[in-house]
């Protein structure tokens, strides 16, 4: 199936030119290694998200506090994973308030 362009921008922007909420989403329930990041949003969101662009999210929601990094010893090796803070939890339930409530207020 082709999507219009208006379509297309919409998707666009809403997943990648919008990535934090689907970030903090995959933090929920246990921390991420930056590495795995472009490989769990294309299997649970169902898009593609450059290395990069991860990175830079992550950094930017840790400069606000909205996660925080702990190392671990994986097989041999010092990994840096991300956790979700108590305030980005917050922030992603607000950002899914929100999205919730614009979908309906269209839908009307």
């Amino acid at each position: 199936m082709t999507l219009e362009r208006p379509i297309q921008r919409l998707v666009t922007n809403t997943t990648t030119n919008c990535l934090w909420p689907y970030i903090l989403a995959l933090m929920r329930n246990e921390p991420v290694y930056a590495y795995e990041l472009q490989d769990r949003v294309k299997e649970r969101f169902g898009f593609e998200v450059g290395q990069v662009t991860a990175y830079m999210v992550l950094y930017k929601l840790e400069s606000e506090g909205l996660v925080h990094t702990e190392w671990r010893n994986v097989e041999n090796r010092q990994r840096k994973y991300y956790r979700i803070t108590d305030k980005g939890k917050a922030c992603l339930e607000d950002s899914v308030k929100y999205l919730q409530e614009t979908a309906k207020r269209l839908a009307r």
